[in-house]
Protein backbone atom coordinates (compact mmCIF):
# COMPACT_ATOMS: atom_id res chain seq x y z
CA UNK A 1 0.00 0.00 0.00
CA UNK A 2 1.09 3.61 -0.68
CA UNK A 3 2.41 5.57 2.21
CA UNK A 4 1.90 9.93 2.79
CA UNK A 5 5.09 11.47 4.14
CA UNK A 6 2.66 14.43 6.19
CA UNK A 7 4.70 17.53 7.21
CA UNK A 8 3.36 20.36 9.31
CA UNK A 9 4.76 23.81 7.68
CA UNK A 10 2.48 25.75 9.66
CA UNK A 11 1.88 26.60 13.17
CA UNK A 12 -1.32 25.40 14.92
CA UNK A 13 -1.63 28.87 16.82
CA UNK A 14 -4.68 30.49 16.71
CA UNK A 15 -6.10 27.37 15.11
CA UNK A 16 -9.99 25.87 15.91
CA UNK A 17 -9.72 23.25 18.43
CA UNK A 18 -10.96 20.92 15.60
CA UNK A 19 -7.87 21.32 13.81
CA UNK A 20 -5.68 21.05 16.82
CA UNK A 21 -7.08 17.96 17.53
CA UNK A 22 -6.58 16.46 13.94
CA UNK A 23 -2.80 17.52 13.69
CA UNK A 24 -2.73 15.43 17.04
CA UNK A 25 -4.44 12.56 15.72
CA UNK A 26 -1.80 12.45 13.04
CA UNK A 27 1.06 12.75 15.08
CA UNK A 28 1.95 16.28 14.62
CA UNK A 29 3.05 17.85 17.78
CA UNK A 30 5.68 20.30 16.37
CA UNK A 31 6.47 22.48 12.95
CA UNK A 32 8.69 20.64 10.41
CA UNK A 33 7.56 17.36 11.84
CA UNK A 34 7.36 14.69 9.52
CA UNK A 35 5.34 11.63 9.96
CA UNK A 36 4.38 8.86 6.91
CA UNK A 37 1.17 7.26 7.27
CA UNK A 38 -0.58 4.73 5.27
CA UNK A 39 -2.78 6.01 2.24
CA UNK A 40 -6.10 5.75 3.23
CA UNK A 41 -9.67 7.36 3.65
CA UNK A 42 -9.34 8.55 6.88
CA UNK A 43 -5.92 9.67 7.01
CA UNK A 44 -6.97 11.41 3.17
CA UNK A 45 -10.07 13.36 5.42
CA UNK A 46 -7.69 14.19 8.26
CA UNK A 47 -5.34 15.84 5.83
CA UNK A 48 -8.34 17.53 4.21
CA UNK A 49 -9.54 19.01 7.23
CA UNK A 50 -5.96 20.61 7.56
CA UNK A 51 -4.92 21.14 4.15
CA UNK A 52 -3.81 24.46 4.82
CA UNK A 53 -1.45 23.67 7.37
CA UNK A 54 0.64 20.74 6.14
CA UNK A 55 2.02 19.48 3.32
CA UNK A 56 1.60 16.18 1.57
CA UNK A 57 3.95 13.76 -0.57
CA UNK A 58 3.59 10.39 -1.70
CA UNK A 59 6.35 7.42 -1.23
Amino acid sequence: MAQLAIKQIKSRINCPAVQKRTLDALGLRKMNQTVVHEDCASIRGMIKAVHHLVEVAKL
